[in-house]
């Protein structure tokens, strides 16, 4: 076994992998961009290296400089974690060259699983069923229309390179596959450096379940079971669970007979998964993908087979032989918490950490800390809860639960949007596709904010603290009784009075208020509290609201009202790619004006009346914050 490893990697896996090397007595050494100095797996590494600045391409994408750290503080061996270079043939090629070990698969076969193209003409050789499609490399754009065609739509189009759905594009019909192809091609060269496509036929009423596999340098492989992935959107998995509700114990073993065949197709080694379309009416199932790397969701299979699966990737890594026995029991299921905002369309958010409880009764894999910056450079996820159970129905009850004890603030999550698909009727049944959360979307969130929360940061107000002197508080105090104050929170009146709110033109709400430490209890509630400036952050339940406060209005009545203008904003933090207007121009309601991107995700800004162009703010490679004007639409009408 190694004496000395490096973790090429971030966030919440490299502090799992740092974690598995301190249980077998490993040194762990962590490399860091200057957006990560006091990162939580930078404290957690015995050494610490810093390899540039925030940009991924400068620090976490550079293979020069890991492998130097790698040399310079004499690890013997590097864990890529997953994303970044975890499937980069040339990284481990590198490595290699370097005398370093890379804890993965040879070189070989990252480059024939690595490209989809030949990912699936090497599987379909070994007999393993893939998707009718057309697989050809370096199709121009006219060819991939042409191929649409043939297979007849809808189809779906995916980068040849990288993983996670990046740049897949599901198109419906023939007038809007160009605009597909442009867009795809842009986000695959942006992700992964090669815009390659490669065109499929959609499985309508798909699946998505995938087989671990491990497998030595001695020839010999396994499958660990399967994982369901049906749940995701926009190809990007959100919740995961094993084994799948869906699979007989016969089409288990066909499935993780076909993975075994793809793995040694390519000669793979160190722990690997092989992703299958399955149709979930006929049941037949087709090759995807093979993932040359640990996955997001690989904690739901150790917990159903008791496998710490980087362990075994580490002990394949220093030659040992597999002696893994595979016994699934029980249930696992895991969610994902982002920092996106479900009710805006899921897009990236940012902010500090101002107050962190993560739940102790489940198992939770995270990078979070309180005082950490979470910024627009790297991906969003945050956390992953895992949770388990005798059966599913328990499993699935006790990860609900985890997620409401979870308190997170200063960051918008996605906990609320996780917490109701978990409580889906057809989530709970099984009756699981890839569609399911698009069609449920606009069950699965909401922008309101509940007048509890408002009553909760009206007596939070009037319970805030301004010395002895009653002159000073801000209760409404006045000689024989309180008096009104009126509080003007999220554009909404709030009224108090004592123990009694009135929120908006709504009717009084008496409650009592009290604080206990970081907390405060509105009658039967609890609601953990933090401020950054004039922003009060309220969580209940795994839910968190950011309330933007005004000092208290005498006379105030009602709710003020909506701006006018045709303001264009920017809806999240991140770097102007692509601008396709001028000022001056002409310009429609929906036309699309801007795309801007972060955290590897893209989002079209459009313009929200028809009108004239007056103002362009910003220029393409701008970076812009969170509802930065980027441009002004003046009306027509005006």
């Amino acid at each position: 076994m190694f004496d000395s490893v490096l973790v090429a990697n971030r966030g919440e896996i490299a502090v799992r992998v740092i974690r598995a090397l301190r249980s077998l007595g490993i040194r762990s050494v962590a490399v860091y961009s200057d957006a990560d100095a006091d990162a939580l797996h930078v404290r957690l590494a015995d050494e610490a290296v810093r390899i540039g600045p925030a940009a991924a391409r400068d620090s976490y994408l550079s293979i020069e400089k890991i492998v130097q750290a790698a040399v310079s503080t004499g690890a013997q061996a590097i864990h890529p974690g997953y994303g970044f270079l975890a499937e980069n043939t040339a990284f481990a090629a590198a490595c290699e060259a370097a005398g370093v070990v890379f804890v993965g698969p040879p070189a070989s076969a990252i480059d024939a699983m690595g490209d989809k193209i030949r990912a699936k003409l090497t599987v379909s050789a070994a007999g393993v069923p893939v998707v009718p499609g057309r697989t050809r490399a370096g199709m121009s754009d006219d060819e991939l229309v042409e191929a649409a065609d043939e297979i007849g739509f809808p189809v779906l189009l995916k980068p040849s390179a990288g993983g996670g759905g990046k740049g897949m594009r599901l198109v419906h019909e023939e007038a809007l596959l160009r605009e597909a192809i442009e867009s795809a091609r842009r986000e695959a060269r942006g992700s992964f450096g090669d815009d390659t496509l490669l065109i499929e036929r959609f499985i309508t009423n798909p699946r998505h379940i995938e087989i671990q596999v491990l497998a030595d340098s001695h020839g010999n492989v396994i499958h660990l079971g399967e994982r369901e992935c049906s749940l995701q959107r926009r190809h990007q998995k959100i919740i995961e669970e094993a084994p799948s509700p869906f699979l007989t114990p016969e089409v288990r073993e066909a499935m993780g007979s076909a993975a075994v065949d793809a793995a040694k197709s390519c000669g793979y080694v160190g722990a690997g998964t092989v992703e299958f379309i399955v149709d979930g009416t006929t049941g037949d199932y087709f090759f995807m993908e093979m993932n040359t790397r640990l996955q997001v969701e690989h904690p739901v299979t150790e917990m159903v087979t008791g496998v710490d699966l980087v362990e075994w990737q580490l002990r394949v890594a220093s030659g040992e032989v597999l002696d893994v026995s595979v016994e699934l029991s029980g249930h696992s299921v895991e969610a994902r918490v982002y920092a996106e905002d479900p009710a805006r369309g899921f897009l990236p958010t940012g902010g500090r950490v101002l107050a962190l409880r993560e739940p102790t009764s489940v198992r939770v894999d995270s990078g979070l800390y309180e005082g950490l910056v979470v910024g627009s450079d790297y991906d969003p996820m945050l956390a992953k809860v895992i949770a388990h159970g005798r059966t599913r129905e328990e499993a699935l009850r006790r990860l609900d639960h985890a997620l409401g004890q979870m308190v997170l603030l200063g960051v918008t999550t996605n906990i609320p949007f996780l917490r109701a698909l978990l409580r889906d009727e057809d989530v709970r049944s099984g009756a699981l596709d890839t569609g399911l959360v698009e069609r449920k979307l606009d069950s699965l969130t909401s922008a309101e904010i509940p007048d509890d929360v408002y009553v909760a940061a009206g007596l939070e107000r009037s319970l805030d603290p301004r010395g002895e002197d009653p002159w000073d508080q801000l209760s409404g105090w006045r000689v024989g009784e309180h008096a009104w104050t009126t509080w003007r929170i999220n554009d909404v009146d709030v009224r108090v009075r004592g123990d009694e709110v009135v929120v908006g033109a709504g009717e009084p709400v008496r409650a009592r208020a009290r604080r206990e430490g970081a907390d405060l209890l509105v009658g039967s509630r609890r609601y953990a509290i933090a401020r950054d400036g004039d922003v009060l952050w309220l969580g209940h339940d795994g839910a968190s609201w950011a309330l933007t406060e005004a000092e208290f209005l005498v006379g105030a009545s009602g709710s003020g009202a909506a701006a006018s203008g045709g303001p264009v904003k920017s809806p999240m933090p991140g770097t102007v790619l692509v601008v396709r207007a001028q000022q001056g121009d002409e310009v429609t309601a929906g036309q699309a004006l801007f795309v801007v991107e972060a955290m590897k995700m893209e989002h079209t800004v459009t313009a929200p009346v028809d009108g004239v162009l007056a103002e362009v703010n910003v220029q393409a490679g701008q970076q812009v914050a969170l509802d930065q004007v980027l441009a002004l639409v003046v009306s027509h009408e005006e």
